[in-house]
């Protein structure tokens, strides 16, 4: 798959959170299972793929949302950025 690919169905999972207002730090399992249940049988993605792909909808939503440099404040989502 292309980079193109996967940041579209990113952004695809991203404007589905958005539009449900769900809270960009939800941790509900219950609540997750939707986004994680919808890459699986959209994107034919296995289990631990799918949980990969709307965490990271949910790091790029919570980029996006704030204004601060991620070099200098990455760690803060875990990034490890150096």
């Amino acid at each position: 798959m292309s980079n193109s690919d996967y940041d579209s169905q990113i952004e695809k999972i991203a404007l589905q959170i958005i539009s449900d207002k769900i809270s960009l730090d939800e941790q509900n399992p219950q609540t997750l299972k939707k986004y994680y249940d919808y890459a699986k049988s959209h994107f034919h993605l296995q289990e631990d793929l799918a949980i990969q792909l709307v965490n990271e909808a949910f790091l790029y939503l919570k980029l996006k949302s704030t204004d601060f440099d991620p070099l200098q404040e990455g760690d803060k989502f875990g990034a490890g950025f150096s």
